[in-house]
């Protein structure tokens, strides 16, 4: 398999593992009132140490923040979710933590986008192709909610990563900044909602990756354009995930996103005001430990 298609799937791989390891609890393990001493007490479900199984997901998602084009893949792959003391394959992150307290945690971890060819692009066409990207660098997360016992619903992240193009040799495409609050929500009948809202900014570089276009680049239809850093688009996502049976999990992501106010929204490449990426998948874990999370 070609790299490019190979960091594809992977890219997809860290997306759908992210979706998947928010924190819900196996139904064998659920929110219950304990009784002591005549007072109820909520008892925190426990999570698995890791759990490991298949998963088939379709997504369609813009093929850049303003793009008029989306592009829509399928596939079915094997997901890993990992819960160590220090590192961690869940929450959005594959990585290392570096530190924690019951308020904050520093972790250092990857996380991945798709590409897009620029011929299937219309406002791109005749320029280099996106390549599929992976993010690098340290995150901070900060508990807003209960952290009594060692869990918060509701938290803001704080990460800040390098942008490396792996279609193109591995470059730097510059540095990303997303900040955004994220909430989590246990329903009745198996169901779990994560939501979050923020926005993504980016350094010159990265800026120029997605809306720049240089002289040779003009065309009758497209000025050149020098992109510049600053804000990139503001987000809000929704995973809904309702456990089936004790090993299988139906799960549905939505992302809406807005320009208004992005630094370049003048650039002629940025053909919409706002965009959405939506996906739904089915997972089946065929393994999980005994043994529970520490947290």
């Amino acid at each position: 398999m070609p790299r490019t298609a190979l960091m594809a799937v992977a890219a997809i791989c860290l997306m759908t593992t992210a979706a998947l390891a928010q924190d819900v609890p196996i139904p064998s393990v659920t929110t219950q009132d304990v009784p002591i001493h005549g007072a109820p007490v909520s008892v925190t479900p426990r999570l698995p140490l890791w759990e490991a199984g298949l998963f088939g997901l379709g997504v369609t998602l813009p093929a850049y923040p303003g793009a008029d084009e989306h592009a829509s893949r399928a596939l079915g792959l094997p997901y890993l979710i990992y819960r160590g003391e220090f590192l961690r394959v869940d929450r959005g992150n594959v990585g290392v933590r570096a530190v924690k307290t019951p308020r904050a945690e520093l972790d250092i971890g990857f996380s991945a986008s798709l590409g897009s060819h620029s011929s299937a692009i219309a406002a791109r066409r005749g320029m280099a192709d996106l390549g599929d990207m992976i993010e690098f660098g340290p995150r901070l997360n900060v508990n807003l909610g209960d952290v009594s016992a060692g869990r918060s619903d509701s938290r803001l992240q704080f990460p800040l990563r390098e942008v490396i193009d792996v279609s193109h040799g591995f470059s730097s495409r510059g540095f990303a900044f997303e900040p955004q609050w994220v909430t989590e929500t246990r329903l009745p009948k198996r169901w779990f909602i994560s939501t979050n809202l923020g926005a993504m900014f980016g350094d010159r570089q990265l800026a120029v990756t997605f809306y720049g276009v240089s002289p040779g680049e003009a065309t009758p239809t497209r000025a050149s354009y020098t992109a510049r850093s600053g804000l990139i688009a503001l987000r809000a996502g929704l995973l809904a995930s309702h456990t089936l049976t004790p090993d299988v999990r139906l799960f549905f992501i939505m992302r809406l996103e807005s320009l208004a106010g992005a630094a370049n929204r003048d650039s002629p490449l940025i053909q919409r005001d706002g965009g959405w990426s939506a996906g739904i998948g089915l997972a089946w874990a065929l393994a999980r430990s005994e043994q529970n999370a520490s947290d």
